[in-house]
């Protein structure tokens, strides 16, 4: 099962790359325009749409103002490109908005930029997909009804394309998004050129159009706010400057500048296009062609061209979500980094990207689309709050971190961000009162939740490190004379013998055994008459029971001392399946890790081990310990001294160096605690931190009589049990692999962090 599964995971996946890889998928410029700007190259396809729609309720004279609006929303995207030049200049590691405004403005600032974007780049996936599919249908009008199925199989290939790297779904997707900025060129060139002799009509020209509200400065607002949907995504690539080729900084401003002048020139184009073929969009008609089609199709007829305007256009709407999906990780990936979102979201996959931000990502938008009907117009209001809170606060940032640093040149680009937030900041409040009512208020609504709700973890990360600095519970100086042992003994069988004989090596202060069958007390007395054997008939679970037994056990002892369960365990096979195959024990040592002073030592052995193996009871010649640390605290010291009880050959701390940093900071805190044991950190060229201990352990050619391996965990537990999806589930790792390796022991030693 493992086996397929993980063959699976290749075809699809591919083969992982190695850290040392990440340098080689950096992108050049020609790559990165598709990557980061498919989003805001596509919104060309309906932002004209979406400005007509609103103008169309004045009637034909509200239509006349296409051409000034479209001039008013390009002139905006010209202000706030040359203001996120300076921001990728400023801060070359990314994250865009969240980065300038929580440096230069504050924490709740931050937060609020943070939010917004995440919010953006869910809507991102969700209204570009759904454009997409719209393409398609005003293709083939017979697709309609299945729009939101051919939506979730879009989100999934495109999520797929994601989970196998960025420079493969950059080259994947500089195709469609080339070709349909080639194929949006020619059609404004044919029809410029068609439209001099005449313009061609649209097939909605000159269909009577009722006026449903007088053309005033509100419906103008109104109209203008829909057409800065040209603007959506134009902080992608502030967001994302570490995933260029290096000068990165020089490069992303570069990429910038062309997106800008790509998006602009086909967004002018379209909208003349429109205006002078007459086209009408209203919301009435069901399975209309959209804008583009309408032009395409008076312009080229329909005939072969106007089927590649409408796949290009399909294709980049539905690509365009690979923005998001580069955007929304890698915001995710720092804000873990800054302890505002669970951890897991640092990590990256086999194919270096973060996995689990695109995951996410992708269910979230799926959700919506769900939700919505997979209706573009009824998505699209949801739309530009979050793009222009998160514009707004870039550019105020800015010009804060100007005042404050005052760099060569400092006033000028101050003024430039300060126009750019007031004119944005003008903008955010019409979107706002212009589509509260039909959207709007829902992303507004959900921005404080999502503040709260990351707010919430970084203070539950703040507690969990003052847990492990506090010196009240920095552990004593404990001995092997504060080791006490029970065993869980089920039978005289091979693997209680082998347990008996690796508790007896550590010469703990205080050794006996515990059993659920009472028909095996006469064998054991014989076999093992020195260990005493309680007997426990349970009135209730067995893990009741059993836990009820060790707490009385816990208050004999002192505060110093350790009390370990040691479970012996008989596999079938070596493999992951028989956690499944006996979901008693697992469980039943699971839950013991909530018991406070309690270890769980897991002593597990195959079958066919013991075929060949006698009763009799063996102290293992070598104990070869190994802490496993992530940090120097509490809970690393707790497990060193847990580790120095059990009379080890010798005792090592390994740590696998999945960040560099961070394993330079713990090599200088371990030097600078003096913890007398060697700390060796070891590469895990493949972040995969079961495959890198196995192939640790595997050294010590551990048979588990004469040569054992213990691998030691320092396991933090949290009271409430949602706290625990905040923490990577780095034990259940390790417990996993570790059981298919013979000769390895593993236990546990809770460090319980108080509520």
């Amino acid at each position: 099962m493992g086996t397929t599964a993980e063959a699976l995971k290749r075809l699809l996946v591919g083969s992982p790359k190695s850290s040392g890889a990440l340098e080689h998928t950096l992108l050049p410029k020609v790559i990165a325009l598709p990557v980061f700007s498919s989003d805001p190259l596509s919104s060309n396809a309906y932002a004209t749409q979406e400005a007509l729609l609103v103008l169309a309720v004045a009637g034909a004279a509200g239509l006349d103002l296409i051409l000034p609006i479209s001039i008013a929303v390009a002139t905006l995207l010209v202000i706030v490109v040359t203001s996120y030049r300076q921001t990728v200049r400023a801060y070359p590691l990314g994250g865009g908005a969240y980065r300038v405004a929580h440096e230069n403005l504050g924490m709740y600032p931050g937060l609020l930029a943070a939010s917004a974007l995440l919010i953006d780049y869910i809507l991102t996936v969700a209204v570009s997909i759904t454009a997409g599919v719209e393409a398609i249908t005003s293709a083939s009008e017979a697709l309609h009804e299945h729009r939101i199925g051919l939506a979730f199989l879009f989100i999934a290939f495109v999520t797929l394309v994601n989970l196998r790297g960025v420079r493969e779904s950059g080259t994947l997707f500089a195709i469609p998004t080339y070709g349909f900025v080639l194929s949006i060129y020619f059609m404004i060139g044919t029809g410029v050129v068609r439209c001099l002799g005449g313009c061609p009509l649209a097939e909605s020209a000159g269909r009577e159009l009722p006026v449903a509200a007088a053309l005033g400065p509100l419906l103008v607002l109104k109209a203008f706010a829909a057409g800065t949907t040209a603007l959506t995504g134009v902080e992608a690539i502030a967001d994302g400057v570490p995933a260029f080729r290096y000068p990165q900084s020089k490069n992303a401003a570069t990429t910038l500048t062309v997106m800008a002048a790509l998006s602009i020139s086909m967004f002018l184009g379209i909208s003349w296009l429109a205006d002078h073929t007459g086209v009408i969009y209203t919301a009435t008609p069901l399975g209309q062609r959209s804008v583009v089609a309408q032009v395409a199709l008076a312009v080229f007829g329909s005939g072969p061209l106007f089927y590649v305007i409408q796949t290009m256009s399909a294709a980049i709407l539905i690509l365009a979500a690979n923005t998001a999906y580069q955007d929304f990780p890698r915001l995710s990936s720092i804000l873990a980094q800054d302890r505002y979102m669970p951890r897991q979201f640092m990590n990256r996959g086999d194919r270096l990207v973060f996995s689990n931000g695109i995951v996410i990502l992708a269910l979230f938008a799926a959700l919506l689309i769900y939700i919505f009907d997979a209706n573009l117009t009824r998505l699209i209001q949801l739309y530009l709050v979050g793009v222009f809170i998160s514009f707004t606060l870039s550019q105020t940032g800015m010009v804060v971190r100007g005042r404050r640093l005052k760099p060569p040149g400092w006033k000028r680009t101050a003024m430039i961000s300060g126009f750019g937030a007031f004119v944005t900041g003008a903008v955010l409040i019409i979107i706002t009162y212009t589509k509260f009512l039909g959207g709007a208020w829902v992303v507004i609504a959900a921005i404080p939740f999502a503040i709260y709700g990351m707010r919430s973890v970084n203070r539950h990360y703040q507690e969990v490190g003052r847990e492990l600095r506090r010196p009240d519970r920095r552990p004593a100086d404990r001995r092997p004379g504060n080791q006490h042992m029970v065993i869980l003994a089920d039978g005289v069988n091979v693997a209680t013998v082998r347990a008996v004989g690796y508790a007896t090596s550590v010469g703990s202060a205080a050794l006996e055994a515990v059993t659920f069958d009472p028909g095996s007390a006469d064998a054991w007395r014989r076999a093992i008459p020195d260990i005493p054997l309680h007997v426990m008939r349970p009135s209730g679970s067995r893990t009741g029971s059993l836990r009820e037994y060790l707490r009385a056990k816990r208050r004999e002892l002192t505060s110093n001392d350790f009390l370990t369960l040691v479970v012996p365990e008989v596999l079938k096979s070596r493999s992951l399946l028989e956690l499944v195959k006996n979901p008693g024990l697992t469980r039943l040592k699971a839950s013991l890790l909530t018991e406070p002073n309690v270890q769980v030592m897991d002593l597990p052995m195959t079958e066919d081990k013991g075929d060949q193996a006698s009763l009799e009871i063996h102290e293992p010649l070598r104990n070869h310990v190994c802490v496993l640390v992530s940090g120097v605290h509490n809970a690393t010291l707790q497990a060193m001294e847990f580790a120095e009880t059990l009379r080890p050959t010798d005792i090592r701390a390994i740590n696998f160096g999945l960040d560099p940093l961070a394993s330079e900071r713990l090599g200088d805190q371990w030097l600078e605690h003096g913890i007398p044991h060697p700390l060796e950190i070891d590469d895990s060229p493949f972040r995969d931190l079961g495959s890198s201990l196995t192939h640790y352990v595997r050294q010590f050619r551990a048979d588990g009589t004469k040569r054992v391996v213990t691998i030691v965990i320092p396991e933090f537990i949290t009271p409430k049990r949602r706290h625990r999806l905040l923490h990577n589930q780095t034990a259940l790792t390790v417990k996993g692999r570790m059981l298919l390796e013979e000769g390895v022991v593993v236990v546990s030693v809770p460090y319980h962090l108080h509520d």
